[in-house]
């Protein structure tokens, strides 16, 4: 039954490898080609950003300028996300929007790094050259976990969103409870409209370099999510930018904006990933929303990492389930912290069509009955089980 209180998406603003906005990534999704960058950083492939007209979403060059490029894409992406709630420029409604920010750190000193990287192994003393080098050679505003709240203070400058703020980070778990969090205040009315997100830039030498030294980048050419698990498994990293506006269903109705769709549910938890571990979050978040779950028009949109034991593992879980999945890893490469925004994004746009795309992959099954809802789920890579239905609004 519907609730004034009811959390609904009305806005999305997403860009990946697949293009800028939600029409473009509709139309990939059902005519999927994976898009890949093989050349830029062998022996490693990444799903690399679509070309963007910054000039359209942040219009002063000096604003640009100043930006890092994760922090482009995410304040691009909450441009389309405002634009498409039908909010930019309102100064009224901005004033008071909340917004919930899930990001990681700055991106790197590259000739620092390197040097640093080079001369380590050659040094008499290890543990003094570092020292000396991350003490001398480091600007002093480089506090990389500071750097996130840039986010969003950018989004804050460039689109006037001004009410309360705050950052999460944490990888994939950082997403979901911004979400889970813009939910809950929502629903508690201690806010009728947020703006909750993030961004991830993967075409960048040091996080590659950070994925391959905890063995879970993946080197082989292209496989689909569910089919390289045969081979290893592992990361394809994708850049990504996703932005959504949530707000209560009486403050939707009451300016007439449409809803993608109603988040009808969302948990998130973690655990040590001892075995069975993840299994038993899922299984309990699962059956706390069973009231609101109808397994006729239901399937899944999977943010599952590519990650060997995590994926092998879910994998089983949505087995039981018996509804097609999708994973969305396959068409945008994972992006962390954003990840599950763009996951909540795709399932929002297949429940507004009624439809679910086409498989991604041989190991997906396709659907023909009309879609109504979709569990979202994002296991993270080493920690956070996340799962959420999309309902139509």
């Amino acid at each position: 039954m519907a609730h004034e209180r009811d959390a609904l998406i009305t806005g999305i603003g997403i860009v990946s490898c697949l293009g800028s906005g939600t029409e473009a990534h509709w139309q990939a999704l059902n005519d999927f080609a994976p898009v890949l960058d093989v050349t830029s950083f062998p022996p490693f492939a990444v799903h690399p950003l679509a070309p963007l007209d910054l000039d359209r979403q942040i219009p002063k060059r000096g604003d640009q300028r100043q930006m890092e490029s994760w922090q482009r894409i995410g304040v691009f992406a909450a441009g389309l996300a405002l634009e498409q709630a039908g909010v930019k420029g309102n100064i009224e409604l901005l004033s008071r929007m909340g917004m919930i920010v899930a990001a990681g750190g700055g991106e790197r000193d590259y000739a620092v790094d390197s040097a640093i990287l080079s001369g380590y192994p050659a040094a008499a003393n290890p543990g003094l050259y570092l020292n000396q080098h991350l003490l001398g050679d480091l600007r002093p505003t480089l506090f990389l976990a500071q750097l996130s709240n840039l986010l969003a203070g950018n989004i804050s400058i460039v689109h006037g969103v001004i009410g309360s703020s705050r950052t999460f980070m944490g990888e994939e778990a950082s997403g979901a409870d911004a979400v889970r969090i813009a939910c809950a205040r929502i629903a508690a009315g201690q806010g009728e409209i947020m703006l909750v997100g993030g961004s991830y830039n993967a075409q960048r030498p040091d996080v590659l370099l950070h994925y391959e030294m905890g063995g879970l980048q993946r080197k082989a050419p292209f496989d689909p999510i569910w089919a390289r698990q045969a081979s290893g498994g592992g990361l394809l990293l994708g850049s990504v930018g996703c932005f959504l506006v949530i707000e209560s269903r009486a403050h939707a109705a009451a300016r007439g904006a449409a809803a993608y769709a109603h988040i009808a549910a969302i948990r998130t938890d973690r655990c040590r990933r001892l075995p069975g571990q993840a299994t038993a979050n899922a299984k309990a978040q699962f059956s706390a929303m069973a009231a609101h779950y109808h397994p006729a028009g239901a399937a899944v949109i999977s943010g599952a990492s590519g990650v060997a034991a995590p994926t092998r593992e879910e994998a089983a879980f949505l087995a039981e389930l018996a509804i097609p999945v999708r994973a969305t890893a396959t068409a945008l490469g994972h992006s962390l912290e954003p990840s599950f925004p763009a996951s909540l994004a795709i399932a929002a746009l297949a429940v507004r069509h009624g439809l679910l795309f086409p498989p991604l992959e041989p190991a997906e099954q396709p659907m023909t009955a009309p879609l109504r809802q979709a569990l979202v789920t994002s296991w993270g890579h080493w920690r956070g089980e996340s799962l959420a239905l999309v309902a139509a609004a």
